[in-house]
């Protein structure tokens, strides 16, 4: 990551996480059930990992499902995990092949054991790949990954009977679900919201944010590649000021 203060040239995303919205009203419009928003959404994100590698993309993470989705009636938490467990048995194999590999990060607990062997056989599958990196955030949110996070240290340093005077940036970032990963470069929401809703919110910090009016389940490389254009035109300046806008904050 650039140090704060420091201005740098935008070049490409290695990092793209998206928040994959608007499958319910893509159903909606089309006097659907929700739940086969939710199945065409599954089919737009197989197109943006295939198209994403050869956009220079290394790394994309996508929000799946949140803590807070627990909170939908019971029918559409049930498709959702059976949409999980199909993405996988439908495409494990070609990820396998393409170079794929998969992790997902988020909360463990309160998953069910199907759920949970779906998850380890995806990632035991895939853990040797390097083309590319697919980051599945299930059961995810941003404050409690920071909790988490927080909680870890907090008992390390009372196994050693330490205080933790010294606690910096980068011993919190090591204990987020996310510590394997490059930094984010861009967050892309569909849509139309502008919003993060609780999704890597300390890894947003410098991220750049793209917001793009399309509903998710008609997502695919066209749209991916106008959100990658968009970032290529910023400047990144982490915090450093431009000449001609010395009061900028960011």
């Amino acid at each position: 990551m650039s140090p704060v203060g420091e201005a740098t040239s935008t070049a490409a995303a290695r990092h793209v996480a998206i928040i994959m919205d608007g499958n319910g009203r893509w159903a909606k419009r089309r006097g659907l059930p929700r739940t086969l928003g939710h199945r065409a959404g599954v089919s737009a994100l197989k197109r943006t990992v295939e198209a994403a590698p050869h956009m220079g993309v290394e790394w994309l993470t996508v929000f799946g499902f949140s803590t807070e989705n627990w909170r939908r009636p019971a029918s559409e938490i049930s498709e959702l995990m059976t949409l999980l467990k199909a993405y996988v048995q439908s495409d494990l194999e070609r990820l396998v092949r393409e170079g794929v590999r998969v992790r997902v990060i988020g909360r463990r607990e309160g998953l069910s054991a199907d759920i949970l062997a779906v998850i380890d056989r995806a990632e035991e599958r895939t853990r040797h790949n390097t083309r590319f990196n697919l980051q599945v955030a299930f059961n995810y949110g941003g404050r409690a990954d920071i909790v988490d996070a927080a909680r870890a240290i907090a008992a390390e340093y009372v196994a050693k009977g330490e205080a933790p005077a010294n606690l910096t940036e980068a011993d919190l970032e090591k204990r987020l679900s996310t510590r394997e990963s490059p930094p984010v470069d861009l967050i892309v929401r569909t849509s139309g919201e502008r919003r993060l809703s609780n999704f890597l919110l300390w890894e947003a910090a410098y991220a750049e944010m793209v917001f793009q009016d399309v509903l998710w389940p008609d997502y695919g490389p066209a749209e991916l590649k106008a959100a990658l254009d968009e970032f290529k035109a910023r400047e990144r300046r982490y915090g450093g000021a431009d000449v001609d806008d010395v009061f900028a904050v960011g």
